[in-house]
């Protein structure tokens, strides 16, 4: 239930993000080109959550893997794109101050992908035997315990990266107002012919409601 709140969450956090840089800039080729480019790896990388959560690492190793490798590869391609749109975009748009935030959480991304991949080759290149994918519990004494700890932290580390680049959206969302409306385009459910009020619109949570 948790992953599922998560993926919501995301998903609907990288589309009003694609929304608003749209908004902002309707006239720019390259941001446009670059902001449709992070709506693709924002949301490829919620595909890629979504095998993590539901394949186990036990069970399903290869899916789990790819899955990780779209979660966390996509999600840091993601992260760079933002991080240009934050450049690009400054000054008129964007303040310097949160694109340097911004670069310094995908450095600290960066350096934690690093320091899983060149870990987890290395625990999973068969030096330490054939089951430590389905090794669940460790002990200080085992081997590639090391190695599984510094993965462990690294991957942990990319997480809050990630979770830390989303909520530097928090100040640009709050210049955004939601509103809904709905378009009355019959006098009946059934109406195939468009009637004379095909253009009016009712507020959904008006007070007549």
């Amino acid at each position: 239930m948790l992953t599922l709140l998560c993926l919501i969450s995301g998903i609907a956090t990288i589309y009003v993000r694609y929304k608003q840089v749209q908004a902002l800039n309707p006239e720019g080729k390259y941001i446009s080109r670059l902001n449709k480019a992070g709506l693709v790896l924002g949301l490829l990388s919620c595909l890629g959550l979504c095998f993590v959560a539901n394949f186990q690492k036990t069970a399903f190793f290869a899916v789990h893997i790819c899955g990780a490798v779209l979660t966390f590869g996509m999600g840091s391609l993601y992260m760079f794109v933002q991080t240009a749109l934050s450049y690009l975009m400054q000054p008129k748009i964007h303040g310097k101050q949160i694109f340097w935030v911004r670069l310094l959480l995908v450095i600290w991304c960066g350096v934690s992908a690093f320091s899983m991949l060149t870990c987890s080759s290395l625990l999973y290149s068969g030096r330490f035997g054939s089951d430590i994918v389905q090794k669940l519990h460790w002990k200080p004494e085992d081997k590639g315990y090391v190695l599984h700890m510094i993965t462990t932290a690294a991957e942990w580390s990319m997480s809050f990266s990630f979770f830390g680049f989303f909520l530097t959206f928090i100040r640009d969302f709050q210049k955004i107002s939601l509103r809904v409306e709905t378009n009355l385009h019959g006098l009946t459910l059934y109406d195939t012919i468009p009637c004379p009020i095909n253009n009016e619109q009712t507020h959904l949570l008006s007070r007549d409601v």
